[in-house]
């Protein structure tokens, strides 16, 4: 019986790829793969497909936010809006549709982003002489043709960007675009918890924050010089799905990955429990006759210590002896860490006694999603 042994080839670039019953893998495509998570567009915990107005830093579909220093919500973001049908291989996809003709000011940025955590870049040595290249692949939808674009940016401190552009040559057509872009020399990229690098997709950005696309800058660009301004026509929709930026200068098709592991993953930036039906959410104790604290442990470790609470959905609490009571209301508490964290339930009667055991039952559908792990 003879033995298959893996061997190496080589590409372009000088990087090895092993070879396993002679079928080359590409170089990373037994790990982590695609650097953005949620690429395409499954989860949405906050808003559960619900539209979300497109003001400054409010999060729409998990690990998407919105960038728009513009004044006022320019556009809305919904996944799935208008019911079209994705592109080949795809469920889902993330909907802009801007609410009015703005004409944007010199210093606006409006788009839609995803920050990378630092512990995901860090093997691509960025700010180094060794820094890698990478390709961002992307499937996108326009009611508007012409030159579209974003940038990459060093998200920790803004001290590199890299302005790419790219065309959309028929109206409401899925296209797919690739952005191969050398890896930058310059600027200072996090390699640990806090934002590595901040891939932005433009919606309108005014003259003080554009220039030439395709190299890596110093200066302040959010997206090339004359890019299509989409919340510059009124009803003008956009949308995106199959978001990959990977290492190397060719796009692999889109990484697959299960819908629980991608779950998991986001939810390390939204810690979350959730139920469909009525079921056991955590055990605690009362310290009052109408409040009790309750230890919710995360279903992942989040990446940071949360600092909120965000609930949804109807709860009872049980005493020791079984009687139940409906909450009225759910609160954030301080005590916690990276892994679980306290609520403070308040129940509608005076039947709890201080110091007695207490069980938080969810009554059908409900979620309570932990706020402030985001990047």
């Amino acid at each position: 019986m003879s033995t298959v042994r893996a061997s190496n080839i080589y590409d372009k670039d000088g990087t090895s790829n092993a070879v396993l019953y002679g079928v080359a893998a590409p170089t990373g495509s037994m790990g982590f793969r695609n650097r953005i998570l949620n690429g395409d567009c499954r989860i949405d915990q906050r808003n559960a497909g619900a539209s979300v107005s497109g003001t400054s830093a409010v999060y729409t579909l998990d690990r998407w936010t919105v960038q728009n220093n513009s004044g006022a919500a320019r556009f809305n973001v919904q996944q799935n809006v208008n019911s079209i049908t994705p592109p080949a291989g795809f469920k889902n996809y993330l909907g802009i549709t801007s609410t009015a003709a703005y004409s944007v000011a010199a210093g606006d940025v409006i788009g839609i982003q995803q920050f990378i955590e630092g512990y995901n870049i860090a093997d691509l040595a960025w700010g180094t002489a060794s820094a890698a290249t990478v390709t961002l692949s992307f499937c996108v939808r326009s009611s508007l043709t012409g030159t579209f674009g974003g940038s990459l940016v060093e998200g920790a401190t803004g001290g590199a960007f890299y302005p790419f552009s790219y065309t959309i040559s028929a109206a409401n057509t899925w296209e797919q675009k690739t952005v191969t872009i050398a890896g930058p020399t310059i600027g200072t990229w996090n390699s640990t918890n806090g934002r590595g690098i901040q891939v932005l997709f433009s919606m309108g950005v005014g003259s003080t924050y554009t220039g030439s696309a395709g190299s890596w800058t110093a200066s302040n660009f959010y997206a090339p010089t004359g890019a299509t301004s989409v919340v510059g026509t009124n009803g003008a929709t956009f949308y995106i799905t199959g978001v990959q930026l990977e290492a190397g200068s060719v796009a692999s098709p889109f990484e697959r990955r299960d819908y629980g592991r991608e779950l998991m993953m986001c939810q390390r930036y939204l810690p979350a429990i959730a139920t469909t039906a009525t079921g056991s959410i955590a055990t605690g104790y009362s310290y009052t006759s109408t409040q009790a604290v309750f230890t919710i442990h995360f279903p992942v470790v989040a990446r940071t210590q949360p600092t909120g609470v965000t609930v949804s959905g109807s709860y009872a609490a049980l005493r020791g002896d079984a009687a139940s009571t409906s909450v009225s209301s759910i609160a954030f508490s301080n005590g916690g860490s990276s892994s679980s964290c306290e609520v403070v339930a308040t129940i509608s009667a005076t039947n709890f006694t201080a110091g007695q055991g207490a069980h938080l039952r969810a009554s059908g559908a409900a979620s309570i999603l932990f706020t402030g792990c985001e990047l």
